[in-house]
């Protein structure tokens, strides 16, 4: 009995489908490998799985590039070229910005400027001028910064400078009042006698008399 017909449908299960793919990736690949040897065909192949894995196979005589390339000359579709060509011209475009930014920084260090014309060279003078107003006026907002900080700190001194004068002054204070005192209450037991209770005299023996 032959095998029945497959249905070519998406494969719901991720795990079958997963199986499906490897078991079919390596048929086809083999059947590439196979033309490559059996006919000298050239054959460039690239897959990539749903989770975004690639896979690629190439015949050892050639190379991508030549096989798009001879693809876009048959087709007349620029799949390579195109995106190359886009890069090559950013490529010369951000060259020669370097270039010119680079005789510019010549110009402003005083290079180079023996070829220039009276226009060009006021250029550059306007561009110094522009620049020197600048860090001028960076310098002038980092010296009003720096005596800010100067005023904040003098004053912050002057505070803890006050604070300890303060605490010295309490502590003085109340030792002078531990002191005063002191000297009071000898003064008070200075002035007590020895006797000084006052004693009820002694009352004769009545009948010693008798």
């Amino acid at each position: 009995m032959g095998r029945g017909k497959i249905e070519i449908k998406r494969i719901e299960n991720p795990t079958n489908r997963q199986v499906t793919y490897s078991k079919r990736k390596t048929g086809i690949m083999k059947k590439a490998r196979e033309l490559t040897v059996l006919c000298e065909a050239k054959v460039s192949l690239i897959l990539y799985s749903s989770s975004g894995k690639m896979s690629e196979y190439c015949s050892p005589s050639t190379t991508l590039p030549e096989i798009l390339d001879k693809y876009q000359k048959s087709t007349g579709k620029r799949l390579w070229d195109a995106k190359h060509e886009f890069l090559s011209k950013e490529i010369d475009r951000i060259k020669k910005e370097n270039d010119r930014m680079q005789i510019e920084l010549r110009h402003l260090e005083g290079e180079d400027i023996n070829t220039l014309h009276h226009k060009e060279l006021q250029i550059v003078e306007e561009a110094l001028e522009n620049g020197l107003t600048k860090v001028r006026a960076k310098e002038m907002e980092f010296l009003k910064m720096l005596k800010k900080n100067e005023r904040m700190l003098e004053e912050e001194n002057k505070r803890l400078v006050y604070i300890l004068q303060q605490q010295q002054m309490a502590m003085d204070g109340n030792f002078e009042e531990d002191e005063n005192g002191y000297r009071q209450k000898g003064r008070e037991c200075h002035s007590l006698t020895p006797f000084a209770f006052r004693l009820q005299p002694i009352q004769p023996n009545l009948q010693d008399n008798n």
